[in-house]
């Protein structure tokens, strides 16, 4: 595994994450997933930011077949996922069957950068997603490329927080993994099994126990003690 997960976007930080993954190859291919949006406004921004750095090229689940983003996936140094609809997204990988083609690149190693839905779906599953579930779905397993869930742009003030955290209390009544809680800024890191908060501000919730914030650099463990 090979993560690089924010909560918000920060280009700059962004593109720091990936250049190691491309620098020093010959026309570096970043796979470029915004399934999450309903539309793509984003896309000359994006390739115009990757510029010299790696040659963006975009999966769409809508007009593309399964066997084109196969290919594409596995000629790419780098797959980023960016924000958006974590329920859409999940829908829309879901339906087109590119879901388990990504799980088994990702636990092959292919990096990955992601921020807000785009982390969320790096977890077991997306039910700690802030988002509505509009399109409706069923399916919400993740990528399982971590074994913790996460939930993204968590409140900086006392009483968001108190509320966030009630309502993200209620899904360890039906599951035991443990609940990354990350402020807009944090980034965490996920190599050789290793998960490591590296900047911002990040929680840990699990089930049974007190909310516990994180330290930079740490190893953050599944499991307490």
């Amino acid at each position: 595994m090979n993560l690089h997960l924010f909560s918000s976007l920060d280009r700059d930080d962004l593109l720091e994450a990936s250049r190691p993954h491309l620098e020093g190859k010959a026309d570096p291919l970043v796979a470029y997933l915004p399934a999450g949006s309903f539309t793509n406004p984003y896309q000359e921004i994006t390739e115009k930011a990757f510029h010299g750095l790696g040659r963006v090229v975009t999966l769409d689940t809508e007009q593309m077949s399964l066997a084109e983003m196969e290919a594409l996936l596995r000629r790419a140094a780098l797959l980023y996922l960016p924000g958006g609809n974590t329920y859409l997204l999940n829908h829309r990988l879901h339906l087109c069957k590119l879901d388990e083609t990504l799980r088994r690149r990702v636990a092959a190693g292919l990096p990955v950068v992601a921020f807000s839905a785009g982390t969320v779906l790096c977890g077991p599953n997306i039910l700690t997603s802030n988002d509505i579930n509009i399109v409706p779905t069923s399916n919400f397993k993740g990528l399982e490329a971590s074994p913790f869930n996460f939930n993204v742009h968590y409140p900086d003030d006392p009483l968001g927080q108190a509320a966030r955290d009630g309502w993200l209390a209620e899904y360890h009544v039906f599951h035991d993994n443990p609940v990354l809680l990350l402020s807009d800024g944090a980034c965490v890191t996920l190599e050789k099994h290793a998960t490591r908060l590296v900047r911002g501000e990040a929680w840990i919730l699990r089930p049974g126990c007190e909310k516990e914030k994180l330290l930079p650099g740490r190893t953050i463990p599944v499991r307490p003690g």
